[in-house]
């Protein structure tokens, strides 16, 4: 069956509430699924498309049949260019043109049920709050992060495990009034800022301080432990963490 159902937000909220379902799904089936999406986009098939849908599922499939379609439709043929180069490559490929496919959707929304310029623009902001889907899948968003900081290791005393997970912290910081700051508490701040800006490499939200994180030993990727399906008992015993991605690209390809 065609899971491709007529569903039309119809407010700046709903058409955003759509484009976050989409987005999810699609950066679901480019990290946490990749294998299985791999898999799907055979060379040997006809032309396939990449679809996210708003329930945050996934699906690859042929092109709609009608002409012209109800709603924009992604690039065609990814199949036909997943063995002619690298699969990291292959995959930022796909997330640009869904990042573009997600895009089209939103506005063809916005058109369709007359937004004006204030509606556009709050659309286009709230979209831009969240990193692209090119930038989850590649992690150029974390790279950001990471360059503008490097004070994570000041404290020597955590041990190797401690340093890749993130269990959920009970206090907030608290900011003295009037007391000046002394060189450790700057850095702990700095850190706690960087933390705020990391994002999951699997749905790509931001890191909250309630939240367990573990980090790729491979990729250096930060995921949510349930992303990923990982508790923080189970991360004690894991030597060598290797996220979805990772564990899949050690089988070898041409």
């Amino acid at each position: 069956m065609d899971s491709r159902a007529q569903y039309n937000p119809r407010t700046v909220e709903e058409v955003f509430r759509d484009f976050k379902g989409r987005r999810a799904g699609l950066i679901k089936a480019l990290t946490t699924d990749v294998e299985d999406f791999y898999n799907q986009c055979d060379p040997d098939k006809e032309n396939l498309c990449l679809y996210g849908f708003p329930s945050e599922q996934w699906e690859v499939n042929l092109p709609a049949e009608e002409v012209p379609p109800e709603l924009p439709e992604p690039v065609l043929g990814i199949n036909f260019a997943r063995d002619g180069m690298q699969e990291k490559d292959w995959l930022s490929l796909v997330a640009v043109h869904s990042d573009s496919w997600l895009l089209a959707i939103a506005y063809y929304f916005g058109a369709r049920f007359g937004f004006d310029k204030s509606d556009r623009k709050r659309l286009f902001n709230m979209i831009n709050e969240l990193p692209s889907i090119f930038e989850v899948v590649t992690g150029t968003a974390k790279k950001q992060v990471k360059e503008k900081s490097s004070v994570s290791n000041h404290s020597g005393s955590k041990s190797k495990s401690s340093s890749k997970v993130r269990a959920p912290e009970p206090q907030v910081k608290q900011t003295k009034a009037l007391e000046p700051k002394d060189e450790e508490e700057e850095l702990d701040e700095e850190d706690e800022d960087e933390h705020g800006e990391t994002l999951c490499g699997a749905c790509g939200e931001h890191y909250g301080t309630d939240e367990f994180w573990i980090c790729c030993d491979i990729c250096e990727k930060w995921f949510h432990g349930k992303c990923v399906k990982i508790t923080p008992a189970r991360a004690e015993h894991i030597k060598q963490y290797k996220c979805p991605s990772c564990s899949n690209n050690k089988r070898a390809r041409p």
